[in-house]
Parts: C-alpha cells; structure tokens; sequence
C-alpha cells in the first residue's frame, strides 16, 4: 500500500487486549495503580500510531485522561484504543479502558485518554503519514472531536507562550 493511501481506522486498532490484575499491581487503597494503567496504554498508543504509519513513533502529548472508576483485584481489563485523527506527521489515539469482573461478567468504563504521537523518518525528523479513513458514525464523531481537542492544545500552548513571551 503506497505510503499516501488512507487506511482504515480499523487496520491499526486494538480492540480488547486483555491484562489481567494481580496482586502487584495494587496501590496502597487496595485498587489497580494508575501508573501502571497510563503506560499500558502509552505501550498500545505506540502500537496503533507504528502500524497506521509504517514508522517510528513517539510521544508527543497525552492529554483528557480521566480515571472514572477504579479497577480492583481480580478484574481482568480490557483495553480499547483507535487512531481518532491524523495531521501531518502527527496522530491522535483514544483510549478506553474497562474492567471486567471475571466472575460475575459485569464490565465497569475505568478510563479514557488521548495521545498524540508523532511519526519519525530515519533521521529522527517528523514525516508525513497516510490520513485515516472512518468507517463507522463512530468513527467520524471521534474524528471531529479530535479536531476540537487539537484546537484547545493548541490555543492553550499560544496562550502560554503569548504570556512567556518577554518584550
């Protein structure tokens, strides 16, 4: 496939990798440690940014992450991450993290987050990547959305750098 041609969100996501939770992974209130849960998802980022791009990628921006409920011992977590958006060199990936009870069956929404990776050539310099192509009403509404949270970060990033700015 010529490096130019959209690809389908659906070629690079993940869809319900499975972690299981042990006793390691606990905090001090006895739930799943969150740090553990914001690298995961960085890890599984990386792997939906590398395969939608065909090139290294690192981390550009992690942003809008929202811990919704807790994740205990014994649950299994299930996670759920997707290209949102591309520009340039650069790629939005959402995060959705839930927790399944492996006993009862009941599954508990834990997480959601944003990541923006940014593809690199042989020289360590940003390159341009294939544009995304939604498939789904889905799709497309995270789509448009990325597009409203690339314009917050980067009103707020002028904004700060408008007030830093030494005349």
């Amino acid at each position: 496939m010529p490096a130019n041609t959209p690809k389908p969100v659906a070629a690079s996501a993940i869809d319900k990798h499975v972690y299981k939770v042990f006793p390691n992974d606990m905090n001090a209130q006895n739930t799943v440690f969150g740090g553990m849960i914001m690298a995961k998802c960085d890890r599984l980022a990386l792997v939906v940014a590398e395969r939608h791009s065909a090139s290294v990628c690192v981390t550009a921006a992690v942003d809008s992450i929202h811990f919704r409920a807790p994740a205990k011992g014994n649950d299994t977590l299930l996670f759920n991450l997707s290209l949102n958006r591309n520009w340039g060199s650069s790629m939005e990936i959402g995060a959705r993290v839930e927790a399944e009870n492996s006993y009862t069956g009941e599954v508990r929404h834990i997480l959601s987050a944003y990541f923006t990776f940014v593809a690199l050539d042989e020289d360590g310099k940003p390159t341009q990547v294939p544009d995304v192509l939604p498939e789904t009403g889905e799709q497309e509404r995270r789509h448009a959305d990325a597009g409203i949270r690339r314009e917050a970060r980067l009103a707020m990033r002028n904004q700060i750098a408008d007030k830093n700015r030494v005349v």
